[in-house]
């Protein structure tokens, strides 16, 4: 699989080898038969599928109930909720339906449904198109929850939880949709179907992050490293199941944890992770944790009010810099 593509584009490649190998993968969403989806990911795919890619109502909650349904009848539904921000519609069926009915059945009936939603503010779409609420659905059971950061992982994971018999909400970055490039590779080699993704070795401060903050971590550790302040990035890559051997491990190495993320701090997911290192690692650290993440308040539409909200990499460096002189 030579070449470079975008974001955007290796979802697109990602589904279009999903319906070509497995005839019982469907996708289905608003705008993604002749428009193509809003952010073009599955531009093309209705021509080359014909049937299989579907156009639905304004209506989220009624998509994914059928789609659903058509899991437990042995599809594998891919579901587009355009913005991320619209997913609040389906909650009850996502997370009393699909996360429950495999545990309900005592495992004889499983929902293989992959919800594809795309979040991130820095793309002036304001406080109803632009949250990331992905802290919701990592706190349900039976629910997993990926969020890729590179061109690579958003081919690989997203194959793989299309593949996954559990009902997977895969939370793609509309602002790394044409920003980002890169080679998709010849595999998604992985040592666990969930493992995090070492971004960048150090040996000062583990920045634990997702999604686009983890290209803004790696700008940060590289001004750091200047400094001889040697910071280990840490992609989870998945929200939950996530991967607490590689922290377990990075944390070993550099005695000082920071979590980046750019959803709402209060009771944000970072906040889980600081809760179990501060348990599970105490005798490892060597400086209290730290958290970085957004304020309680709506994402503004004016460019000059968001970069203020969402962390950046200035705001990285400044946190690091201070937990490592502790």
């Amino acid at each position: 699989m030579a070449g470079e593509l975008k974001y955007a584009e290796a979802i697109r490649r990602a589904l279009a080898d999903e319906l070509a190998t497995d005839p019982a993968v469907v996708v289905m969403g608003q705008e993604i038969e002749a428009l193509g989806g809003v952010f073009t990911a599955t531009q093309g795919l209705a021509e080359r599928f014909e049937g299989r890619v579907l156009d639905t109502p304004l209506a989220e909650s009624a998509t994914v109930g059928w789609a659903i349904g058509a899991a437990m009848a042995g599809l594998r539904p891919v579901v587009e909720i355009m913005f991320m921000d619209f997913i609040t519609t389906a909650m009850d069926q996502i997370v009393n339906g699909a996360a429950k009915l495999r545990y309900m059945s005592g495992g004889q009936v499983a929902v293989p449904i992959v919800i594809r939603t795309p979040s991130d503010a820095g793309t002036g779409h304001g406080p109803q198109h632009s949250q990331h609420l992905e802290t919701w659905f990592a706190h349900v059971p039976g629910l997993v929850v990926a969020m890729p950061s590179t061109v690579a992982d958003a081919y690989w994971m997203l194959r793989h939880s299309i593949q996954d018999d559990n009902p997977v909400v895969f939370v793609e970055s509309k602002y790394l949709y044409f920003r980002e490039s890169g080679e998709i590779g010849a595999t998604g080699a992985a040592d666990h179907p969930y493992a995090a993704r070492i971004a960048r070795s150090g040996r000062s401060v583990t920045i634990v992050t997702a999604g686009r903050m983890v290209a803004e971590s790696l700008a940060a550790a590289e001004s750091l490293a200047t400094e001889g302040i040697d910071c280990e990035v840490v992609d989870l890559r998945f929200i939950w199941p996530y991967d607490r051997e590689a922290l377990t491990e990075s944390v070993e190495r550099t005695n000082r944890l920071i979590v980046v993320h750019e959803a709402v701090g209060d009771f944000g997911w970072g906040g889980e992770v600081c809760s179990w290192a501060a348990s599970e690692l105490f005798y490892s650290l060597d400086a209290p944790i730290r958290r970085l993440a957004a304020p309680r308040a709506p994402i503004p539409f004016a460019s000059h009010l968001e970069s203020v909200i969402v962390p950046d990499r200035s705001a990285i460096e400044s946190a690091v810099r201070d937990l490592a002189r502790h």
